[in-house]
C-alpha cells in the first residue's frame, strides 16, 4: 500500500472504527486511543496491506486492539465505571440509553459481530475475516446476540 492509498484509508475509515471502538469501550478517548494506534499498527505493515483489503485489515486490527484494551482496563479497573450515587430515581426512557446498554451485557464477540453487522453494515465473510470465524460461526453468534438483546428489551417492556 503506498503513502497516498494509506491516507485515503485514514479518510475513509476513521470514523467508522471510532464508531466501532466507542460502542465497545463506551469512552472517546479510548476510542480515539484504539484509532490511533490501529492505523499506526497498519503504516507499520503498510508495505505488506494490498489496499483491496485494507478495510478488513483495519477492522480486524482494531477488533485485536479493543480486545486488548478491554482486558488490560479490567485488571487496572476504571474510574468511570464506579457506580454513580443518584438522589433523583426517575425514570427516562431513551431507546439510544436502552441499545447501549443492552450491548453491554453481551459478551465480546457477539457485541463485536452484531455491531459490525448492524451498524457498519459488513458482510457475514467480512465479519467471519475480522474476528478469525467461520461464517456459520458468525450467523450463530448474530443470531443469539439478537435474541439475547431482544429478550432484554422485553424484559425491560415489562418494568416501564
Amino acid at each position: 500500500m503506498t503513502q497516498k492509498e494509506y491516507n485515503k484509508a485514514i479518510d475513509d475509515y476513521s470514523d467508522n472504527i471510532f464508531r466501532f471502538a466507542m460502542k465497545h469501550l463506551r469512552n472517546e478517548m479510548s476510542a480515539k486511543d484504539i484509532v490511533q494506534e490501529t492505523f499506526m499498527k497498519v503504516w507499520v505493515k503498510h508495505e505488506e496491506v494490498q489496499y483491496s483489503k485494507v478495510k478488513s485489515y483495519l477492522f480486524t486490527t482494531a477488533y485485536h486492539a479493543i480486545i486488548d484494551w478491554s482486558k488490560k482496563d479490567k485488571r487496572s479497573g476504571d474510574i468511570d465505571q464506579a457506580p454513580e450515587s443518584t438522589t433523583n430515581q426517575t425514570l427516562q426512557f431513551d431507546m439510544n440509553e436502552v441499545l447501549t446498554d443492552a450491548l453491554s451485557k453481551l459478551n465480546e464477540i457477539q457485541k463485536t459481530v452484531v455491531l459490525l453487522r448492524d451498524y457498519e453494515g459488513y458482510s457475514y465473510s467480512e465479519i467471519a475475516e475480522i474476528t478469525e470465524l467461520s461464517e456459520s460461526q458468525v450467523k450463530v453468534y448474530i443470531f443469539r446476540a439478537r435474541k439475547a438483546l431482544k429478550e432484554y428489551i422485553k424484559r425491560l417492556d415489562l418494568v416501564i
